[in-house]
């Protein structure tokens, strides 16, 4: 008997813009749930008091950030390897808000 579902042209569902707010929240989930404790401890507290003061062209590049992996971060963040231009003003922004020398 065929499959029913080879025939049948299966609909995308429509997505809504998503939010600013659902996009903080995702991106505070994100930002606790990265792997290593170390990026947990970085990331989480930033993105919960800081993430909302971001523009919306900060907020792509913290995006941008979160697909890096995490012991690329974490040499950033501490200062063990430079970020590289893309990277360097938010892991700037991110070390002054840890007051990370």
């Amino acid at each position: 008997m065929p499959d029913v579902t080879d025939s049948v042209p299966m609909k995308e569902p429509r997505r809504q813009p998503e939010t600013r707010e659902l996009r903080l929240k995702r991106l505070r989930i994100r930002s606790w749930r990265r792997g290593t404790r170390e990026m947990d401890m970085l990331l989480g507290p930033f993105a919960d008091k800081a993430l909302g003061a971001l523009d919306e062209g900060m907020l792509a590049a913290y995006e941008e950030l979160l697909e890096e992996n995490d012991w690329d971060l974490y040499a950033w963040m501490a200062g063990k390897a430079d970020p590289g231009p893309a990277h360097r003003p938010l892991v700037s922004h991110i070390r002054d808000w840890h007051g990370i020398a």
